[in-house]
């Protein structure tokens, strides 16, 4: 928080609630002296009178007042509930603007053991630094009823109090306001007095579950000379109310002040403003970042009899989060802590957070829901419930009670929402994850870290790995072969759960290459440079191929059926075709083979017959020969594995057969609707490398006789 710093000696006023005017003079703080201590300011409390306006109204005009941080409405008469509307605005000590009206919470518990001369109250509400207020009381229905009388606001500055607000107060470039010395109630901080001990004093008792980080009375700035009382004790825990405590939005650095607010509130005598009560009510308090905070005294690994939720506090614990929850939810840092702190206090009693329970009433009464209960009978309630449930109050918030399933449900485990995210090192295909055997689990969970005692990782049904509750990873090297792998999650309570097993494969064999590399002639259209060809392979895996990649002469990637590819080749250039093999777990192997295409011109060809020469740049080379000769023919040998004949196409051209080694193997026709040149219109591939002879010789189709011929490309 931040406040002005005033360097010189000034005059000032409170107006008070009967129009008299306070004078008061303020000192500039000393250059001298330690300045944590001059940073610590204590705890004070006083009270304005609301004047009566008319019947069924009270109001506090706007006025200006000594710093406060947090506001109530009192009463004369303790068990006399304000049947009304309370509502305040306050200014901002930093800004100096004006808030909303807010509304404050009047339908309190009754103290079940009422003292003489205590005073009825709202619940207490954080405005955050202010200097001026203005309040009003009504009648909800506007009736000219009267309201109680000596109605007061009550305002309540927690000062800074703890060495470590006084560094934070000190270290700002704005801190320092000082004080009037007409101020109602200076509560200065004691010293801690030993608690009285008693003789019904219990024995604290073990927890099913840890027992989470307490920020005590004494770390907070409790005044113990407040609470001079001994603790009073109940036999145990059956159940745990939980609380909201209003208030405007807070930084968690004030979190302290807000109790010490709170507890002043309580605590403060009568005649100095306060409620005259003999402790702050709950036993817990909760903040947003999910700091808890002893409350009411007396050991917090006692049953300490609070006084949170009339009726019920003889068998329960009371726990509170800092905030308004009407609407809006608490944080998942608040939700944790208040599920951390039941399960807590419950399990030193063996009680499940997530089950029931039957309480006996201690009053007659009607909760929020109407429902109606009897002093002396039982009544069945959740483990940890709301005070709405045993009180007629919307505490804690629509927001807070609908998260209360969550709280119950993370105090009890098992752990909620465990599900993998990943699995590092690995690969999926199908439903099967691959790996050549050191994996990386990765997993989430809804339940937070603070509640989970431990994960494991299973393999095989048997823990291989152990991290820590708030891990989201562990990492294990398998052997090989096909297992089963989850992630079990061990709540602080010692339940258990586990994700669905995964089938995790660690396999370290590479593929295999059952048909090395192959490149054999296509159909299709030939240049100078490039030639079509088909690239052929095999690959299997004992496991689970992935793919195939080519990464010489070009580059591709097939899948793991493929098991050819139609591609393109340098003509009269050996090129060297590599293809890998991987499989699904990372292993692979390698295969290489080299290929030359080469372009045997049709002048290279045995004639037989007539034939024309053609010159054009459509053809290969420039030229190619032509021929309507039945009969004429052109042989060409080699020594290669695949072979194709390049010629031209028009409507006119006619047919050709198609000898190899002498055998005849084919009639091909030319004829086609549109000219096309250099055309692969047949291919012959063989198993190996040889000698072969092709030969090519004219139909001499009716009509049409002629073909053209641009030559022969083979593979050796």
């Amino acid at each position: 928080m931040s406040f002005k710093r005033r360097a010189w000696l000034t005059l000032g006023a409170v107006v008070l609630g009967g129009g008299g005017v306070v004078s008061y003079a303020v000192a500039s703080p000393s250059s001298d002296g330690d300045a944590v201590g001059q940073a610590k300011r204590p705890v004070k409390v006083f009270s304005l009178a609301l004047k009566g306006t008319a019947a069924g109204k009270r109001e506090l005009p706007r006025t200006e007042t000594q710093q406060f941080s947090l506001v109530g409405v009192t009463w004369t008469g303790v068990t006399r509930k304000l049947d009304g509307r309370a509502q305040v605005r306050t200014r901002s000590l930093e800004t100096g603007e004006w808030s909303a009206w807010r509304d404050l919470e009047v339908d309190t518990d009754p103290l079940e053991d009422p003292e003489p001369g205590m005073r009825g109250a709202s619940e207490p509400l954080w405005v955050g630094p202010s200097d001026g207020i203005e309040a009003q009381v009504l009648h909800e229905d506007g009736s000219a009823a009267a309201l109680p009388p000596g109605l007061k606001t009550t305002l309540v500055d927690p000062g800074v109090v703890t060495n470590a607000e006084a560094k934070a107060a000190a270290a700002e470039p704005a801190g320092f306001v000082a004080e009037p010395a007409a101020f109602a109630a200076d509560v200065t901080p004691s010293p801690t007095p030993t608690p009285t001990a008693t003789a019904t004093t219990p024995t604290p008792r073990p927890s099913t579950v840890p027992k989470p980080d307490i920020v005590s009375r004494a770390q907070w700035g409790a005044d113990e000379s407040l609470s001079p009382d001994p603790s009073e004790y109940n036999a145990d825990v059956k159940a745990v109310f939980v609380h909201h405590t209003d208030g405007a939005p807070y930084e968690c650095t004030d979190s302290a002040a807000i109790v010490r607010g709170i507890y002043a509130y309580h605590t403060t005598p009568v005649d100095k403003g306060g409620n005259g009560w003999n402790d702050i009510g709950y036993n817990f308090l909760v903040d947003k970042c999910g700091t808890i905070f002893e409350g009411r005294k007396g050991g917090v690994d006692l049953p300490v009899l609070g006084a949170h939720t009339y009726g019920w506090n003889r068998e329960s614990a009371g726990v509170a989060v800092l905030g308004d929850y009407a609407t809006a939810g608490a944080s998942n840092g608040a939700l944790a802590s208040v599920a951390r702190i039941a399960a807590w206090k419950l399990g030193q009693y063996n009680a499940d957070p997530a089950t029931t329970v039957q309480l006996k009433s201690g009053a007659t009464q009607t909760n929020y829901m109407k429902a109606s209960f009897t002093a002396g009978n039982l009544y069945t309630f959740q483990r940890i419930s709301a005070h709405r449930d045993g009180y007629n109050s919307e505490c804690p918030g629509d927001g807070l009670y609908a998260q209360l399933p969550t709280i119950r449900a993370w105090a009890s485990g098992p752990v909620q929402g465990l599900k993998v995210a990943s699995v590092g090192g690995a690969a999926l295909s199908g439903s099967t994850y691959y790996t050549k055997g050191a994996i990386s689990v990765k997993w989430s969970a809804t339940t937070p870290g603070s509640l989970i005692k431990s994960f494991d990782l299973l393999v095989d049904g048997k823990v291989a790995a152990t991290a820590a509750g708030t891990a989201t990873s562990a990492s294990v090297t398998l052997p090989a072969g096909s297992h089963s792998v989850a992630v079990q999650a061990v709540h602080q309570s010692g339940k258990t759960t586990a994700t669905a097993a995964l089938t995790v494969v660690a396999d370290t064999t590479a593929p295999v290459f059952t048909a090395n590399p192959t490149l054999s002639l296509r159909t299709g259209t030939v240049n100078t440079t490039a030639v079509p060809v088909t690239l052929g392979w095999k690959a299997t895996d004992d496991k689970a191929l992935k793919e195939t990649r080519l990464t010489s002469p070009q580059t591709a990637v097939f899948g793991p059926t493929w098991t050819a590819n139609n591609r393109t080749s340098n003509s009269g250039t050996a090129s060297t075709w590599s293809l890998t093999a991987y499989d699904v777990a990372g292993n692979y192997r390698t295969a290489s083979a080299a290929y030359t295409p080469v372009i045997l011109q049709e002048t290279s060809a045995v004639k037989t017959g007539t034939w024309t020469a053609r010159s054009s740049t459509s053809y290969l080379g420039g030229k190619s020969y032509s021929s309507g000769s039945k009969g004429a023919s052109l042989s060409w040998t080699f020594t290669g594995r695949s072979a194709s004949w390049v010629v031209s196409r028009a409507s006119t051209s006619g047919q050709a057969y198609v000898y190899v080694d002498g055998v005849k193997v084919s009639t091909i026709d030319l004829k086609y609707s549109s000219t096309l040149y250099r055309q692969a219109i047949w291919t012959k591939t063989w198993s190996s490398s040889a000698k072969h002879t092709v030969k090519i010789v004219v139909v001499g189709t009716s009509g049409r006789p002629t073909i053209t011929t641009d030559g022969l490309v083979y593979i050796n």
